[in-house]
C-alpha cells in the first residue's frame, strides 16, 4: 500500500522489458500525459521523469521491481520520487476488467498506470534497498541456482550408475553428498576401472577425503562389483560422462561453499544477527532469507506476515459440498520454503517437537504439522522483530 497516494498528481505505469520498457503516464483525472517506449537507459529515464515533474508529485509503478526492472526503480528512487510495485496476480486480474484481449506493452503499461490511480490497495511500496540486503538477495538467488544444478548433476550420476551397474549405484549413490564419492568417480569412472584399482588402492584414495569411512566404502564397492559380471551397453560412454559430471558436482559444491562464506560474513555483521540466531534451527541461509524477505517490510500483525509467507490456512466454503481449511498456494515461496525447512530442522528442539507431536496427535499429516509449526515460529519471529527481543523457551520464560 502506498501511504501518500492521495498526494500523487501523476501516475506512471511501466511495463518492463529486457531491452525496452513501455511507459504510460496519467494524471489524477485519468488524462494521458505520456505513452511511449523507453530504452534501458538512465538518461532517457531521467528525462521522462523531469518532463512529468512539472505536473506535480509522481508515483512510478512497475510490474517487476527486480532483474530487468531494477534500473527504472533505481533511477526513480535516486530522483526522489515514489516507487510502487504491482504484483503479477493482481495485474492479471485487473487486466480482465479492461476491454479487449490484446496483449501489448502499451496496454499493460496503461493498465498498471490505471491501477496505480484507481486501486492503490493493490500496490506494494518498494523501499530503497541497502547494500547489504541487495548483496544478500543476489547471493541467495545464486545459491539457489547452484543448489538446483548440484541436485541435477547428482541425480544424473545416480541415473547413469543405475543404468550400467545398479549394485554399484546402491553403494555410491547414497553417499554422493560426500566429496569422496565424486572424487572416486573422477578417478575410476567405470566398474572395470574400479576392479583394476582394487580394494586397497580405492581405500587409500578415499581416505584423503573420508579418513574414517574410506576403508568401509572401498569394501562395499568391491562387494557391489562382484554382484554383476555382464557389461551393459553404454558403459564405455558412461566412463566419459561420469567423470565430467563428478567434476561439475565438485565445482558446484565449491562455488556454494564460497557463496555461503560471503553470506555468513554479511549476516553476522547485521545488527539483527544475535536476535535471529537465538531462534532454534535458524542457520545462515534461513537468516539471510529472513533479512531479504521480511526485514524492512511493514507488516501490521503476525497474521499479515504469515499470509505474506503463505503459511496462513485458507478457508474453503461452498454450501455443504466443500468445507475445510487448506494450505495456501500463494505467498512468498522463497520465504515459505526457508521457514518450512527451518521448522523441519527444529524438530530436534524439545518445544518444537512437542508442538509437532501434538498436531500429529490431532490427526494432521506430517507436512500439515510442519506447516503449523512453521506458522507458530513465524508468529514468534514477528514478535521478536517487533519488540527487538531474543527468543526465550517457555520453560526459561516461566522461570
Amino acid at each position: 500500500m502506498i501511504e501518500d497516494h492521495g498526494q500523487v498528481d501523476v501516475f506512471i505505469g511501466v511495463d518492463v522489458g529486457k531491452t525496452n520498457h513501455h511507459a504510460v503516464a496519467v494524471d489524477r483525472d485519468g488524462k494521458k500525459l505520456l505513452d511511449k517506449p523507453l530504452p534501458q537507459d538512465e538518461d532517457k529515464l531521467r528525462a521522462i521523469i523531469d518532463k512529468l515533474a512539472k505536473h506535480g508529485t509522481i508515483l512510478l509503478v512497475v510490474d517487476q521491481p527486480a532483474t530487468i526492472g531494477a534500473l527504472p526503480v533505481a533511477v526513480a528512487q535516486d530522483a526522489g520520487i515514489m516507487v510502487g510495485y504491482l504484483p503479477g496476480l493482481a495485474m492479471r486480474r485487473i487486466a480482465d476488467l479492461h476491454p479487449g484481449e490484446a496483449k501489448t506493452d502499451a496496454r499493460d503499461a496503461f493498465i498498471i498506470a490505471e491501477a496505480a490511480r484507481t486501486l492503490p490497495h493493490t500496490l506494494r511500496s518498494i523501499a530503497v534497498a541497502d547494500e547489504q540486503t541487495a548483496e544478500l538477495s543476489m547471493l541467495c538467488g545464486f545459491d539457489d541456482d547452484l543448489a538446483k544444478q548440484s541436485t541435477a548433476a547428482s541425480n544424473r550420476i545416480r541415473g547413469l550408475l543405475t543404468q550400467i551397474h545398479p549394485a554399484l549405484e546402491r553403494v555410491i549413490g547414497p553417499h554422493l553428498d560426500h566429496p569422496a564419492m565424486a572424487e572416486l568417480l573422477r578417478k575410476y569412472p567405470t566398474p572395470a576401472a574400479l576392479r583394476r584399482a582394487g580394494q586397497t588402492r580405492i581405500a587409500t584414495y578415499l581416505r584423503r577425503w573420508a579418513p574414517r569411512a574410506g576403508k568401509r566404502w572401498a569394501a562395499d564397492v568391491i562387494t557391489a562389483l562382484s554382484e554383476q559380471t555382464v557389461v551393459v551397453a553404454g558403459t564405455d560412454a558412461a566412463g566419459i560422462v561420469l567423470p565430467q559430471l563428478a567434476a561439475q558436482l565438485t565445482q558446484l559444491r565449491a562455488s556454494r561453499a564460497e557463496v555461503h562464506a560471503r553470506v555468513e560474513a554479511i549476516v553476522e555483521a547485521h545488527p539483527l544477527h544475535p536476535v535471529l540466531t537465538s531462534i532454534p534451527a535458524v542457520g545462515v541461509r534461513t537468516e539471510a532469507r529472513i533479512l531479504t524477505e521480511v526485514v524492512g517490510k511493514d507488516f501490521k500483525n503476525a497474521g499479515h506476515l504469515a499470509s505474506y509467507a503463505g503459511l496462513a490456512p485458507v478457508t474453503w466454503r461452498s454450501g455443504t459440498s466443500i468445507r475445510g481449511d487448506h494450505p495456501s498456494r500463494k505467498g512468498n515461496k522463497v520465504l515459505k520454503r526457508a521457514l518450512f525447512l527451518s521448522a523441519f530442522a527444529a524438530l530436534k528442539d524439545p518445544v518444537s517437537r512437542d508442538y509437532y507431536d501434538r498436531k500429529r496427535g490431532e490427526g494432521k499429516r506430517h507436512n500439515q504439522a510442519l506447516i503449523a509449526l512453521a506458522r507458530r515460529r513465524c508468529d514468534v519471529l514477528y514478535a521478536m522483530l517487533r519488540d527487538g527481543t531474543f527468543y526465550e523457551t517457555p520453560t526459561a520464560k516461566a522461570a
